[in-house]
């Protein structure tokens, strides 16, 4: 079925709603998708255009659909806030799931409401992250440059996986490196011995569907 509102256009001029679509003009859609209150008041989500005036459960079975094979995990045991971002980016890739590994509670503010859209799922411990990723048959790659981390151009990356990031700083914990199947690294240039972790997290995601996706 054809959406009403066609890609990278809007109902309502820039001018008018400086973020997002006012609301529906004319009649309106009929379709189950559609949220009656958004097209009456409009719509100001950070949304592609794609998926104005939608229902947010909507959007996540659309999304459900065509998820792509990798999860994203992140170590969380000194609140780091790099987690949300990580946690937007995912959604941006379209990661099957993100899973918080140590602290259930985590700094939502950087995903900027993307957590809403996103499956995640909390681990109390590495060791049982590990054996969720274990029953699933999914193999757990590490992100660190660490001794013996492959540069991630260079490296074996799985299509079915679960890239696992560390914290800002630390990095990740022993038992995380030692639970992965795998270890990669991403090329550096200059003088600093790390970039940020949600860049890094970024990067490692888009080398991901370089390879994979459609």
């Amino acid at each position: 079925m054809q959406d009403p509102v066609p890609e990278n256009e809007s109902t309502t001029s820039a001018e008018t709603v400086p973020h997002g679509v006012g609301p529906w003009e004319g009649e309106w859609p009929t379709e189950e998708h559609y949220d009656p209150e958004l097209l009456a008041h409009g719509d100001t989500r950070n949304v592609i255009d794609r998926y104005r005036y939608w229902r947010m459960d909507a959007i996540i079975a659309e999304l459900d659909t065509r998820r792509h094979a990798f999860h994203v995990a992140i170590e969380n045991w000194q609140h780091d806030m790099n987690i949300g971002s990580i946690v937007r980016s995912a959604n941006a890739f379209l990661a099957d799931t993100v899973h918080i590994v140590g602290r259930r509670r985590w700094n939502r503010r950087g995903a900027m409401v993307t957590d809403r859209y996103q499956h995640v799922v909390h681990h109390e411990t590495v060791q049982e992250f590990a054996a969720w990723a274990a029953a699933e048959g999914i193999p757990i790659i590490a992100v660190d440059n660490v001794d013996g981390a492959v540069p991630v151009e260079r490296a074996e990356l799985p299509e079915r996986c679960v890239l696992l990031f560390g914290q800002e700083g630390p990095g990740l914990s022993a038992e995380a490196l030692a639970a992965a199947a795998g270890h990669v690294e991403i090329t550096q240039y200059g003088s600093t011995r790390s970039i940020n972790a949600s860049a890094a997290a970024a990067v490692i995601m888009y080398e991901w569907c370089r390879r994979y996706a459609g």
